[in-house]
This record gives structure tokens, sequence and C-alpha cells, in this order.
């Protein structure tokens, strides 16, 4: 058992509706845990994303917040922590990740342009596909294997990649590392992968971007997963990355340990003289990014929280905990276990529902009736439609447990599992559903469902 590196100073009441209450409150969501309120969800995993808890010395860092509109002090703070801790001498605020992804595929992406990934998530793919591009995955096979045991399943198929520059490098808008690969289940990227694509990149000529909403855990699976880093500190970790990558970006709401904010981090001045337009057009002016100044200033203190070695034990090791719950009940994960969440295989869990019936957003809508747990499905549903051929996008159909920052206490976490175990023992009968309006962009947000 790992224990907490920190204790509660405040703490907000929340409180398990009963069944009959929770069946009525999903009905009226459409079958749709996003639209589902807050006040009536028991333990919410639905996203870690700005739903963590701020600690006491980002809290006192709120207080000193700039609000000049330009030129803050604010701004000049968490410009040094991106420069001290990734290496980028030229920085933007960005109000979080996909505004940072809109300004970026905004000058990148053009009309039948290819941007290769390992497995892009749900916002950059919209992103990409709705400048005309399309995104691609170069994920290795592993990743596709929930029982495999490979520690890097969010590595590059660093072959398959290399043999589409051969061809197809003038056509690339910028190859791009999602770390840790959140689609394919969390799981890491290793150093020496991102070093064989950081060359690849170098030798046809194409930019590399980093994904970074979460590579302070990233840097963790390396120093315990791969040997010769062992000994490394974690901010030597995720500056040898970032030497790698020509620019980044961040959804500083995940390892920035904020409730809001991102930013983008590039090397060439030029770069960032023209992404700077379009941070005016679309966020603000480039000192703030669409943030307040107090959000500036948790971002600076938070980044670099974010690299404690005692707290990234703790948090990969709650996730690791809650896994090995589920599986020791016979429920199929993801293995090894990623650093932000649980992954369930859900057509595993009821192999009697068909694809079309979307096993993954019926388990989660069947974990908030059994427990009130909201989670998120990560399946066909979230990985949308084929621009082309209409179809779903092929892929596994998971149910993702992903855990906010210290927030919940292990008791939480026993709950989930004691939930979806209660739920494995009539996992038979449950029953998929179908669409009742199918949202026509990142349809997981807004559609509507009822059952098969």
């Amino acid at each position: 058992m790992i224990y907490e590196p920190y204790r509660n100073k405040t703490v907000e009441p929340i409180r398990l509706l009963t069944r009959s209450q929770r069946k009525t409150s999903i009905q009226a969501a459409h079958y749709n845990l996003f639209n589902l309120r807050s006040e009536d969800i028991y333990i919410d995993l639905l996203t870690d994303s700005g739903t963590g808890a701020m600690s006491d010395t980002q809290w006192s860092a709120l207080m000193r917040g700039d609000e000049s509109y330009a030129g803050s002090k604010s701004f000049f703070r968490l410009k040094e922590a991106v420069n001290s801790l990734l290496g980028f001498e030229y920085f933007i605020p960005a109000h979080q990740g996909r505004s940072a992804e809109l300004v970026l595929m905004s000058h990148f992406v053009g009309k039948g342009q290819i941007s290769p990934g390992n497995i892009h998530f749900d916002t950059t793919t919209a992103h990409i596909e709705f400048q005309g591009g399309t995104a691609k995955s170069f994920v290795i096979p592993e990743a596709n294997d929930p029982d495999n045991m490979h520690p890097f399943k969010g590595n590059f198929d660093v072959e398959k990649l290399e043999g589409f520059l051969k061809t197809h490098s003038k056509n690339v808008s910028l190859v791009i590392a999602t770390l840790t690969c959140n689609s394919g289940g969390g799981q890491p990227v290793s150093l020496e992968n991102l070093k064989d694509v950081s060359r690849l990149c170098k030798q046809y000529g194409v930019q590399f971007f980093f994904d970074a909403a979460r590579i302070t855990e990233n840097a963790y699976f390396i120093k315990t997963r791969e040997a010769e880093y062992k000994k490394w500190t974690i901010r030597r970790i995720l500056r040898a990355c970032c030497d790698l990558a020509d620019g980044l970006w961040m959804s500083a709401k995940k390892d920035g340990l904020g409730n809001i904010g991102g930013f983008i981090a590039v090397r060439n001045e030029g770069l960032y003289e023209t992404l700077k337009k379009y941070t005016i057009l679309f966020d603000g002016f480039p000192t703030y990014g669409g943030l307040a100044g107090r959000d500036l200033e948790v971002l600076a203190v938070g980044l670099k929280e974010a690299t404690d070695i005692d707290y990234l034990r703790w948090r990969t090791g709650q996730v690791a905990q809650l896994g090995m719950w589920l599986e020791e009940s016979g429920i199929t994960c993801i293995k090894p276990f990623g650093g932000h969440g649980v992954y369930i295989d859900a057509r595993r869990f009821m192999p009697q529902i068909p694809e079309d019936q979307f096993p993954g957003q019926a388990l989660s809508v069947y974990g908030y009736i059994e427990g009130g747990i909201r989670s998120c499905e990560i399946g066909p549903i979230l990985r949308g439609r084929d621009p082309k051929t209409g179809k779903h996008k092929p892929g596994l159909d998971l149910v993702r447990l992903a855990i906010p920052r210290r927030v919940y206490s292990m008791n939480h976490m026993r709950h989930v599992a004691d939930t979806f175990i209660a739920l494995k023992k009539s996992a038979g009968m449950l029953r998929g559903m179908k669409f009742t309006y199918e949202a026509p962009l990142l349809a997981h947000f807004s559609s509507k469902f009822d059952w098969a």
C-alpha cells in the first residue's frame, strides 16, 4: 500500500443519491453522463482535466495574480517555469488545451494534409479534421491488446512511420506524440522511442510536436520502466524529452495541476510571431491567452509541484491499486495501468452486447446507476466517424475511470471497485444503447441515447 503525501485542509461534502434518484437523473440526461449535474454524482471520474485539488502554495500564489491586460508579472513567472522545466524559449498562454490546438492546427494543417501520431485524442483529431486534414495513428500493435504487458504501449511503430514518411512527408503537417497516450489507455511513450521519432522527423523535414497534457506522468514511467533512466530526476527526463521536439502544447489542467489553462511552447521565433496572431484573434493578448493573472500564477507553481517524485509515486500508485482490485475480480482492464486512470474493456465485460450497441457507453451508464460514479466512454462514440466512409473508426471500446489529482481517498477507490465488481456479477443481463440524437462533431459530449 502507498500513502498520501499530503493532508486535507478543506473538504467538500458529497452525497450518494438513492438508486431511484440516480435512474431519474440519468434518464433526464438522455443517458449521457456529460449532461448530469455534478451535485447528483458521488464519485466523479469523468475526467482528470481541471478537476484536481490545488495545494496551499497554489492558493497563496493565486493572490499574487497581476491582472494587467498586457505584460503582467504573472505571465513572466509562468514563462520562467515553462522555460526552466521544458526548455522552450517562446511561450504563449491558452485558456485550455483545445484552444492551443485551434491556434496550432489553424497554422499547420491545410486541406488534404495528414497529421501522424501515436493515437491522437478526440479534440486533436477534431481540430485536424476541422481544418480539412486527416489524423493518422502509428501506435505499436501491442496497444490494441489489453493483456499485453509492454511497458510503453503508447510508442510509435517507428518502422511503419518511416515507411509512411518516405512517400508522404511533403503532405505531412506535423507529427504529434500524445504523452501519455490517452485514447490508448493512458499508456506512456519511452524516451528511446521519442528519440527515434525525432530523428525521423528531422530526416524528412517535418515538425515534431508533443501533446504534453500528461508529460510529467510520462516522465515518471520513463524513470520507473526504462532501465537506463532510473537514476535520472523527473526534471532531467522532462528536459531530455522536450529537447527532441520542435514545440508542444499542454492542457495544464492535467499535469499543470490547474483548474483551467494551457499553453504553447516553441523554439523558433518566426513561428512564435506567427502563432501570436492566431492567439490575438482567438484567445486575447499573448501575455494572458484567455486566462486571468491568478490562473497564470497557479500554473507556474503547479508545473513544478507535478515533478515531485512522492506526488507521482502516489498518483500512479492510486491508479494501479484501483486497477488491481478490478483485475483480481475478473474485470479486464488495459495493462500495464497508466498514469491518470483505469480503462475497463467494455466488450469483454459485456460480450453479449453487439459493438453497434456501444458497450462502453452502456457500462458507463450502469456505473452511475449502480454506484453514483461518472465515467467516460473511450470508444467508437468518442473516436467518431471517418469523414470519408461515415463508419465509426475502429479500436477498443473502453470505460475510462479518470482519477482527479489529490482529490479522492483509497476508500473512494474501493467504492468504485465494488461498484463495477457488483455489475460484473450480473453482466450477462445488461443491455446496450442506441443514439436518439448523434451530434455531428465530438459526439460523446452532446449526443443523446436510450436503451437498445
